[in-house]
């Protein structure tokens, strides 16, 4: 017996949204909530007896979270350069702005890779508890605890994030403006208003996965990366490349884009004390197939390079 007053299909997005923050990978999030529903129609088909949908379905989403955690992390030790969440884009339209910061807190890419310090089960108790709200007692019986343990799990988590979380202290506007400023001078390739909106120790991460040319090692200093984006601004109207400003993971960012709209990567950036803090650059195709078409980057580099000087 299902409880009636919550559709099965109606609780897909909050799923999905465990599932991601757990993995920072959309195609995996999407793989687990379509096994998850699975699990549940054959669970009901077996005559199993089930109170809470929403509880079954937030179990078995987030037991299958923690195994593939637990597998995935051999493969992330092998992945080739720096690795970094998938993109998800969260321009949705107008939205409450309290729930828009809460929401961007919690899937910022730099949330996100704090949450990689945690053990698959710790990630899942702060998840569940502090972000999604369920009760310790719901919690212990996700993560196969006891709900003193969970307290402790949830609290040695808490302290690990503490200690590294960044905080985002300008409004949505201001960090729209903020973007534009830095998206426009990376377009017309100029050094001097680059370094106006870098912080002093802005760094760059790239994420290439060995898939696409990109910055093996991180950037670091306001005059190497401004050097950097002026050269970036300069190659992409070479090659008739284009920036689209998104939102990414409810922070500022932007598609990259070639002469017919396939994505070449994909930029979030990470704000602050009125400048650029961080730059993050996905360009793994793997990671980039669910927001559209993917370009050949290989391609475009051959082109830009068989240009005359």
């Amino acid at each position: 017996m299902t409880d009636p007053e919550e559709p099965p299909a109606a609780l897909r997005p909050l799923l999905f949204s465990i599932a991601y923050r757990m993995l920072g990978t959309v195609s995996d999030a999407e793989d687990i909530v379509q096994e998850t529903f699975l699990r549940y129609q054959r669970a009901l088909a077996d005559g199993t007896r089930i109170e809470s949908t929403r509880a079954y379905l937030s179990a078995v989403t987030t037991r299958l979270a923690i195994d593939h955690l637990r597998s995935a992390r051999v493969r992330r030790e092998s992945y080739v350069g720096q690795w970094l969440p998938e993109p998800l884009l969260t321009d949705h339209g107008e939205e409450d702005p309290a729930a828009h910061a809460e929401q961007a807190d919690s899937l910022s890419m730099a949330f996100l890779l704090v949450l990689e310090r945690l053990n698959p089960v710790e990630r899942a108790v702060f998840l569940l508890h502090d972000v999604f709200g369920y009760g310790y007692d719901e919690v212990a019986r996700i993560v196969g605890k006891t709900e003193a343990n969970s307290r402790q799990l949830a609290t040695r988590a808490r302290r690990h994030l503490e200690e590294s979380r960044q905080r985002f202290d300008a409004s949505r506007q201001e960090q729209q403006d903020l973007a534009e400023r830095f998206f426009a001078a990376v377009t017309d390739g100029d050094v001097d208003r680059l370094v106006d909106v870098l912080a002093a120790d802005v760094v760059v991460y790239g994420d290439g996965g060995g898939k696409a040319p990109q910055w093996m090692v991180p950037i670091a200093g306001v005059d190497k990366v401004a050097r950097l984006f002026a050269a970036v601004g300069r190659q992409m109207r070479e090659v008739g490349v284009r920036l689209q400003l998104r939102e990414v993971n409810g922070h500022p960012g932007a598609l990259v884009l070639d002469a017919d709209g396939r994505i070449i990567n994909v930029f979030v950036l990470d704000l602050a004390d009125g400048v650029v803090q961080t730059v993050r650059s996905v360009i793994n195709p793997d990671k980039l197939r669910h927001l559209g078409p993917v370009a050949d980057v290989r391609a475009l580099m051959r082109e830009l390079r068989s240009r005359p000087e």
